[in-house]
């Protein structure tokens, strides 16, 4: 029995059977622990029902299931039971720290917080700003997992509410936790959350695309096998061994190249892909060369986010080719790679292999959302989401308008800044300011979260101590302007002038600096070419690196040594900078650690 999906089983006791069936790796005091959750969740809520008839606890069951499967730690997955229970028959927040501890309750908490808030989306700006709220209201990325938790299992069940709601929540999920899924590297979730979307959404272009993609599933099974078989054996010519799995694109994906190319669906041939997972960074690229050579690739389809990663951290080669005259998409990528993209910020509470406790260590995780490394070794979970909203929001502030609407502003901003951004005219007549519902001094810096009531005066107007203290470009223009029309005692004309032209020059100085750096580049470029012609008997080589046929890959040349052609060469697979060459004789190449495993076949490559 899945309970991660909906099924028709109410029997408590076997629906816990099942949950622990399904994930036996648990310790003895975690199973304990959840058994406990569990009997609380089920007394506390036995006499109600959902709309559609069957127990509350089900979703929450299902909840936990879900974060469970994600190999979540235990405090996270009973959160998730108990992720709706607040207020439910008197239950607080306490009773449930007093209980399973202050790390459960803050979490379920945070994510009882986020459920009450109204969210109003009319944007691309306006979403991206809900976004970075949500990790502005929190302390705990765990509480974005058991909400995008709840929100995976709600889109699964969605059939018992009217179409008008169902298509709401698909669009709340399309603007909201689809991309914040993205964000924190969660393939897997994204995936399923759009193609939910889009069933909701627009259930005739849906089914539209499920017809396609079903159509003739005998022949393309057939087809995938045939390329399948054909990577295997010569992946194990190479003495490579590979995992690999096949697939048609997600249904959103589909969708999305059908609006992007104003094609139907079965007007689209790319809709077949296939997988490789192998072990180590060169086998990556051995792989990309294997699959060159079986079939030609088309131009321009070859990315390296292996040594270009994306802004999430995630990583992979993706190649497209011409396989028996259609086209299919190629993901190349090591198992550490393929956990990251399907569990994304998740992956830093999954188990290690073979054990229970252990986690995985930190400081193998990219920062979200920025390419950068933590440099500590044995950081808290506090720590990490501390830098990891660092690296999200920025010097930015989000706070609420008393509708609900999500206002973003530079860290320092005041009522005033708040008051501008909603209109000038509000923004000169303030005279007070309220923050949940306490009046604060207009001056004050404003803090995330809180909701903001502007106090205005008719007679009220700008002043030069308000020019002062703002921080946003609007309510300093604004300011500055009506006291330049208005206040015959405003001296700050020149003040400004001057500040002008000093940006001004710091711009020019910087563009310089900038011109420099790149005649510098050029240069160099220029140099390193001559150099190779120099070398290049009869001009036998273009310059370029071959791996396999393909030459399109991210290369650095060593400094050490300086290769050019006809020089011998040798390349490896370097963490951040794509295959550096060296010189064969090159003694630093050969102290490099776990050089021979790292090492790539490398070769000029011969103009023709």
């Amino acid at each position: 029995m899945d309970i991660t999906t909906n099924n028709t089983e109410t029997n408590p006791d076997v629906l816990l059977a099942a949950f622990w069936a399904a994930f036996p790796d648990y310790s003895a005091d975690e199973r304990e622990r959840f058994d406990r959750a569990w009997q609380f969740l089920r007394e506390k809520t036995a006499p109600l029902k959902r709309d559609c008839g069957l127990p509350y606890y089900l979703h929450p069951l299902r909840v936990a299931a879900i974060l469970a499967q994600c190999r979540l730690d235990m405090d996270c997955v009973i959160a998730g039971l108990f992720h709706s229970i607040l207020n439910v028959e008197g239950v607080t927040a306490a009773d449930i720290a007093a209980q399973f501890g202050e790390a459960v309750a803050n979490i379920v908490t945070d994510t009882s917080k986020i459920t009450s808030w109204k969210i109003h989306s009319k944007t691309i700006q306006q979403a991206d700003a809900i976004r970075k709220m949500l990790f502005a209201m929190i302390d705990d990325v765990r509480v974005i997992l058991v909400k995008l938790a709840d929100r995976l299992d709600r889109m699964r069940n969605l059939t018992s509410i009217d179409e008008k709601s169902r298509r709401m929540v698909a669009a709340e999920v399309i603007d909201i936790w689809a991309p914040l899924a993205d964000r924190l590297g969660m393939q897997s979730a994204k995936s399923e959350l759009e193609d939910l979307s889009l069933k909701y959404s627009n259930p005739d272009g849906f089914q539209q695309i499920k017809a396609i993609v079903a159509q003739k599933k005998d022949e393309r099974a057939a087809y995938l096998e045939k390329a399948v078989n054909a990577i295997y054996k010569s992946a194990e010519k190479q003495g490579i061994s590979v995992q690999i799995t096949s697939r048609a694109k997600h249904f959103y994906s589909i969708y999305q190249k059908m609006r992007k190319r104003n094609k139907g669906a079965d007007e689209l041939y790319d809709l077949l892909a296939l997988r490789i997972i192998c072990q180590t960074n060169a086998e990556c690229y051995e792989l990309v060369g294997i699959v060159h050579g079986l079939w030609n690739p088309l131009d321009g389809r070859f990315k390296d986010y292996i040594a270009m990663p994306k802004a999430n951290g995630y990583q992979s080669l993706h190649t497209t080719v011409l396989c028996e005259g259609k086209p299919l998409e190629i993901q190349i990528r090591t198992r550490a790679m393929h956990d990251k993209a399907e569990h994304g910020v998740a992956s830093h509470w999954l188990y290690k292999k073979g054990t229970n406790h252990d986690k995985v260590d930190i400081s193998n995780l990219g920062i979200v959302n920025q390419l950068q490394h933590l440099k500590e070794q044995d950081l808290s979970d506090e720590t990490f989401f501390a830098q990891l909203k660092s690296d999200l929001l920025g010097d930015e502030i989000f706070v609420f308008t008393p509708r609900g609407d999500v206002v973003q502003l530079p860290a320092g901003s005041t009522a005033i800044d708040f008051a501008y951004h909603v209109h000038s005219a509000v923004g000169e007549k303030i005279v007070g300011a309220k923050a949940d519902g306490k009046i604060i001094p207009i001056t004050k810096p404003l803090e995330n979260t809180q909701i903001i009531e502007i106090l205005t005066n008719p007679q009220a107007h700008p002043t030069e101590s308000q020019l002062k203290i703002v921080r946003t470009s609007k309510a300093r223009q604004k300011i500055h302007a009506w006291l330049a029309a208005n206040d015959p005692n405003f001296l700050d004309k020149e003040a400004e002038a001057k500040r002008a032209a000093e940006i001004a020059a710091f711009n020019e100085h910087a563009r310089a600096v900038q011109d420099e750096k790149r005649k510098r580049r050029r240069a160099a470029s220029d140099a390193a070419k001559n150099r190779a012609a120099a070398h290049a008997p009869d001009g036998a080589y273009s310059g370029k690196i071959q791996i396999g046929d393909t030459t399109n890959f991210l290369v650095n040349f060593a400094g050490c040594c300086s290769p050019v052609p006809p020089q011998p060469i040798v390349g490896y697979v370097s963490n951040s900078r794509g295959i550096i060459i060296h010189r064969a004789d090159c003694l630093t190449f050969h102290r490099i650690p776990n050089i021979e495993r790292r090492t790539i076949a490398v070769a000029w490559e011969e103009k023709r």
